[in-house]
This record gives C-alpha cells, structure tokens and sequence, in this order.
C-alpha cells in the first residue's frame, strides 16, 4: 500500500524535495534548479536519490513507485511541466500543483491575490498552523520573501529583497578585486582582512537588513512570532536574535497541508 507523499519545492536557484510517512518528515534533498532537465531525467535523478539514501540505516526503500500522491509548489514553469509529466508517466499518480483554483486555506488580501507566488501561500498556511497568528514569515532563498499572516489568519502582504547570494554575487562581479566568500557570520563586524569585511558586509549587513523590515513590520502588524526558512536561513540566523524559530521544512509542510486540504478535505 502507497503511503508516503512526495512534497517538491521548486525556486528559481534550489528544488527542494521531501518525503513524509503520514506522521514525519524523512528523507530530504535539497538540489540546483536546472530549467531544462526532462521528465526522463527527473525520474533517472530520484531514482539515484532513492537509491543513495537507502544505503543509510534506517532509511526509507522508496522507488518511483512508492508514492500515493506527489504535490508540488513551483515558480519554474517548465521545470514544472517536466515533474508534471515524470509524475504521470513514472510514478503513475497525477501531482497536486499548488497554483490558481486549487483550495489553500488562506484568505489573500492583497491587491491582487495572482500576483503572489505559490511558495508564499505555502509558507503562509504552514506557519499559521505550526505558530499561530499572527506570523511573519522569512524565507531566505533567490530573493528573500517576508511574508505575513494576520491575527485572524489571512495573508496581507510583505516584502521582497534581493537574495544573500545575488547581493554577494553583486558585490564580487562588479568589482575587481573582491572575491567569492563563504556566506557565514565573520567573528567580529570590524573585519581585519577582505574576507572578513565582505563577510561582515553581508551577513551582518543582511542580518540588519531583516530586523530593520522585521521592526517596520511590527509597528503596523504588532507583536507576532518570526519564522524564518529557505536554503540561506542558517547564514542570518547566527547573526539575529530577531527570529523566533527557524524551520528549514516550512515550505514543503504547506505544500503538504495544502494537498491534505484538497483530497482529504481536512481543515487547517
């Protein structure tokens, strides 16, 4: 009997993909967005991702197979189509895709609602059910997306940011002499050699670039518990005290929730 779901993240730098048993996450891969991988390839690369963890103890034995249902949230429209198509073909089931028409659970009051991508609904849904409201959500990924929930649980706006990695990649391509870093807290803000200067420009620069939006937030929403997830989370969060929880499977728990609520009919 299928019994695990296979959850898919799908941003413009990273794919995230999650399995989880009906009661917990369990194996995760976190991989480079590739625009023009096929269906074929999808399936070759699970099954060698499959293949992999289950040499682990304690590891799941899935193949392609295994799965009831596959739901997915994806800003990549052709990446999303080739899932599309490797979920019918090699895995026999018709994915869940996170988009206009399907249910979410959340009120959108914004000016208008399509313009608000499928990842922050997702993350909107899964923090207000983790958390409570009100939320603010931060996700650290190609661009860094604040989101918010208000105390009667709808989603009402945020901010966008350049992504940590596109600032840095910025900073060293435009410029002669700066070099590519390791994006992690420097010991000290006073750097005393450029990489701890430009490690401290943009970790520690970025950290205060959160709290500053996090306090503005905050003045008009009042006091509500910060989230923050995305592939980069780690990088700030060892320069703020401004985040409440860091929660790397926020996204694919919405994602999941979000596929419970439409073939389940469960509340959330």
């Amino acid at each position: 009997m299928r019994e695990h779901l296979l959850a898919i993240d799908v941003g413009n730098t990273q794919v995230v993909i999650g399995v989880h048993d009906g009661e917990a996450w369990g194996s995760q891969w976190r991989i480079t967005t590739e625009r023009t991988r096929s269906s074929d390839e999808w399936a070759s690369m699970l099954t060698g991702l499959f293949s992999a963890r289950a040499s682990l103890p304690g590891a799941e034995h899935l193949d392609l197979t295994s799965f009831r249902g596959i739901a997915m949230s994806s800003v990549v429209p052709h990446v999303t189509t080739a899932l599309r198509d490797m979920a019918r073909d090699y895995c026999g089931v018709e994915p869940f895709v996170v988009g206009p028409g399907v249910r979410t659970g959340v009120r959108i009051l914004t000016d208008n609602p399509r313009e608000v991508g499928a990842d922050r609904v997702v993350n909107a849904l899964a923090a207000r059910t983790r958390y409570g409201c009100p939320v603010i959500v931060v996700d650290f990924g190609t661009s860094t997306n604040i989101d918010v929930v208000s105390a009667e649980g709808d989603y009402i706006g945020g901010a966008i940011a350049p992504g940590l990695a596109i600032s840095a990649e910025a900073l060293t391509s435009r410029t002669a002499r700066l070099m590519e870093v390791e994006l992690v807290r420097p010991a000290r803000a006073i750097g005393r050699n450029t990489v701890e200067c430009i490690q401290a420009g943009i970790v520690i620069g970025y950290a205060g670039l959160v709290e500053g939006l996090v306090r503005a937030i905050k003045r008009e929403l009042g006091e509500a518990q910060v989230v923050a997830t995305g592939g980069l989370v780690s990088a700030v969060a060892q320069a703020t005290d401004v985040l409440d929880h860091v929660d790397p499977d926020l996204t694919l728990e919405g994602v999941r929730l979000m596929y419970e609520l439409n073939h389940r009919g469960a509340e959330v």
